[in-house]
């Protein structure tokens, strides 16, 4: 056989993924705050990128925007850019797609680079039965003014409460570094993790020394509890600060496992008490701190900050914005980037002016892309969910990526991307974008399916409703969300029971004839 060679002409496609492709990508599914660190990163590496200092519109602009946005009538309010992305397709009169200004860019954004891309909009207004979604500035303000938050002084963390508290409750010097080191084994929930026996080795005491130590630390450092080695410690401990440890209470101490049991016949029994007293010890055991070191040192809760607003028009349509305090303002300085040009002399100054120039770009472009698809994906789960905005969670629709990414005409994993970490301010609450994808229980007749989310509801419901002497089992409410039109197995039934931490029916009744016994 010969071997002769040929040129041959084929034609195919492929993928190639490009750093600006790769950007893109993780832009998409940064959430605000990431987002933010990174057009920071960004604009302290990139000189042809700065801040648009002239985002914040005198009140007057805001107040004629706003006017103007309410005189408009619906339908009309996007213009031929926000067409233009809708594939020219009329604008739909089920939902505005965003404010003025997000519209307005959206047509001019690649031509005027040197514009920015997202400029401050209209406030919204707080959605009703919300709080005001306005962003509040810390620091210096603009005339000099200073917030006197940010002097607040730091909260007193857990380990710097225990040193403090140690210096006054051991003097010997030896005592004192064992006391060191068992503040060292304190977690945050205020318990000494670790082995004494290991401690006393390693600084070479005698273990009962370090006990001793410790026993005169926990009655003696406040709040009680803290420095405990476990719960029932913790628990002792509390109870001997109130001088409420007498022997059925320590006996109910020694028995915990039956509390998480709910075993409450056998505790009942094993503390020799009757129902009356039982219902009291364990009314004193609720009022302890389980965790006594939570209340030291905590970070302060960061609230969640949506990306979208929805909310209803007085024609009951759903308005749909993006939350224009999280998205970057930021431009490129042309004007900057053609003076230095002219300035280079080298090739390499060159080149890296060209790279910074190509870099900033591709940003805003990217940043403008990821805004308006999370605009898009926000509108076409709005639509889907109406029922859920309008009714309640008994109402919410089983949903899947799939249907929202054929909508909108991108692929799942874009649509997945833009979930991710995304939140959505509603009439009824916040909720991340994933919320409103539910797997769908099927219909026990020709009606459609049901969302598992709100089936799940339905169980609480009927078990919240349940009175003592008729408690419902899994298979009851397997007929009775039968008799509803809702196709459900008993295990599911216990698979989401279980998921919303709810007794089986037999601790149920078990907790409920308690409390009738103790209310009589």
């Amino acid at each position: 056989m010969a071997l002769s060679s040929k040129l041959e002409l084929r034609q195919g496609q492929s993928l190639v993924m490009t750093p600006q492709l790769q950007q893109a990508i993780k832009l998409l599914q940064l959430s605000n705050m990431e987002l933010t660190e990174y057009v920071e990163t960004e604009l302290e590496r990139n000189p042809l990128l700065e801040r648009n200092e002239n985002a914040d519109e005198p009140e007057e602009r805001r107040a004629a925007d706003a006017a103007e946005t309410t005189n408009e009538p619906d339908g009309g309010a996007s213009d031929d850019g926000a067409q233009q992305d809708d594939g020219g397709q009329p604008d739909d009169p089920y939902l505005d797609l965003t404010t003025n200004q997000v519209q307005r860019d959206t047509e001019t954004v690649f031509d005027t680079e040197t514009e920015n891309v997202f400029p401050e909009a209209v406030d919204p207004g707080p959605a009703p039965g919300t709080n005001n979604w306005s962003n509040v500035s810390s620091g210096a303000a603009a005339d000099g003014d200073f917030n006197l938050e940010a002097f607040v002084a730091e909260e007193v963390s857990l380990q710097d409460h225990l040193t403090a508290q140690l210096q006054l409750a051991v003097s010997d010097p030896v005592r004192r570094m064992i006391g060191d080191h068992l503040v060292d084994m304190v977690d945050e929930d205020g318990y000494v993790r670790g082995d004494l026996a290991n401690l006393a080795e390693r600084l070479g005491a005698p273990i009962a020394l370090v006990e001793e130590t410790l026993q005169t630390l926990q009655s003696t450092i406040e709040p009680a509890g803290i420095l405990a080695r476990n719960l029932a410690e913790c628990l002792t401990l509390q109870l001997k600060d109130r001088n409420r440890f007498d022997p059925a209470i320590e006996t109910f101490i020694a028995n915990l496992d039956l509390i998480a049991k709910r075993d409450l016949a056998g505790l009942k029994r094993a503390c020799g008490v009757s129902d009356e007293d039982l219902a009291d010890m364990i009314a004193e055991i609720k009022s302890l701190e389980p965790k006594p070191g939570l209340r030291f040192g905590q970070s302060s809760v960061q609230p969640v900050v949506p990306d979208v607003f929805v909310r209803q028009r007085p024609d009951t349509t759903w308005l749909v914005e993006l939350n224009n305090d999280t998205l970057p303002k930021v431009l490129v300085n042309q004007a900057y980037y053609a003076t230095v040009s002219k300035t280079a002399k080298l090739e390499k100054d060159k080149t890296y002016l060209h790279d910074c120039f190509q870099n900033a770009n591709w940003l805003v472009k990217s940043l403008d892309q990821r805004a308006r698809t999370i605009l898009k994906v926000a509108r076409e789960i709005v639509k889907q969910q109406d029922g859920f905005l309008t009714h309640g969670v008994q109402y919410l629709r089983p949903l899947n990526l799939k249907t929202v990414a054929d909508a909108i005409e991108m692929h799942e994993s874009t649509v997945s991307r833009v979930t991710s970490n995304k939140y959505m301010a509603t009439p009824r609450g916040t909720f991340e974008l994933k919320y409103f994808f539910t797997s769908a229980i099927a219909s026990s007749g020709s009606g459609e399916a049901h969302s598992s989310e709100a089936v799940r509801h339905r169980i609480k419901q009927l078990i919240d409703n349940e009175s003592a002497t008729a408690v419902l089992s899994d298979d009851k409410i397997v007929e009775l969300l039968n008799a509803e039109g809702i196709d459900i197995a008993r295990r599911t039934v216990a698979k989401y029971r279980e998921s919303m931490r709810i007794p089986s029916s037999v601790e149920r009744r078990r907790e409920k004839k308690m409390a009738l016994s103790v209310s009589s």
